[in-house]
């Protein structure tokens, strides 16, 4: 599974939020139009390698903020025993803190507490990515944020005008392994720019629409459509993301 250096010039564009006038939108278009998808259970290595039926689900996932914590709460009520492999020994359980304080899902038996493990008659995976595809809804609306925005990444910067006035800043770029800080080098294998993740048959600003949408907002989503379809035609100029063209050939 050839992983190869993202370390490639790429594509960007930058717009007003068309919801609001103080927020610019920079989006990283080779990400964007890049093939990349999660392939998990479909030749997904984990990053652990001594742990290869986990993908990234063995540290447990920390929440975002209170919000986050609440949303999955009154999901785990919903999770039956044929959903959740390990409902009986983490429905009153399911949350640990940390050497840091922070809050997380629990880690059991070397995994999180929701990865139902292989053989489970439910299906191997997330169960809470699971029961929302059950329930016909996005997993978004279900797992910890960390969860379903990866490896999409959105940064925010306050940026000066230099006339007294300022602007945030949302970045949608790729969550690279070395955004992961020098923990990205423990990881035995990342997905983002491995070649054998990026066979989707459409580009990612397509297939993570819905995350897109919940990451930018419905407005400023349709301004980046037309803006990705324009990159993807202008074949002069195309900056292609390093493991997709890797992939094609």
């Amino acid at each position: 599974m050839p992983e190869i250096s993202v370390d490639a010039p790429r594509a960007w564009v930058e717009f007003t939020d068309p919801a609001n006038e103080d927020q610019v939108l920079r989006c990283d278009l080779t990400w964007l139009t890049s093939r990349y998808t999660c392939i998990f259970g479909e030749g997904c290595a984990g990053i652990y390698a001594d742990r290869p039926d986990d993908g990234c689900c063995t540290l447990g996932a920390h929440f975002s903020d209170k919000a986050d914590e609440k949303r999955v709460r009154k999901v785990v009520k919903e999770l039956t025993d044929e959903d959740w492999q390990l409902r009986s020994a983490g429905r009153k359980d399911w949350i640990e803190v940390d050497d840091e304080g922070e809050r997380k899902t629990r880690v059991v038996d070397g995994g999180c507490v929701f990865l139902n493990r292989p053989g489970f008659a439910g299906g191997t995976g997330c169960a809470l990515h699971s029961f929302a595809l059950k329930q016909g809804v996005e997993p978004l609306t279900t797992k910890p944020d960390v969860c379903w925005q990866l490896p999409i990444r959105r940064r925010y910067r306050d940026v000066d005008r230099g006339d007294g006035t300022s602007y945030l800043e949302i970045t949608i770029e790729e969550y690279t392994r070395s955004a992961w800080g020098a923990g990205g080098h423990d990881l035995d294998w990342y997905c983002s720019a491995n070649t054998d993740a990026h066979v989707a048959p459409d580009p990612l600003y397509v297939t993570n629409a819905a995350e897109l949408v919940e990451l930018m907002g419905r407005e400023a989503y349709d301004v980046l459509v037309p803006l990705c379809e324009e990159h993807l035609s202008r074949r002069d100029l195309l900056t292609l993301h390093p493991a997709t063209r890797a992939r094609s050939g």
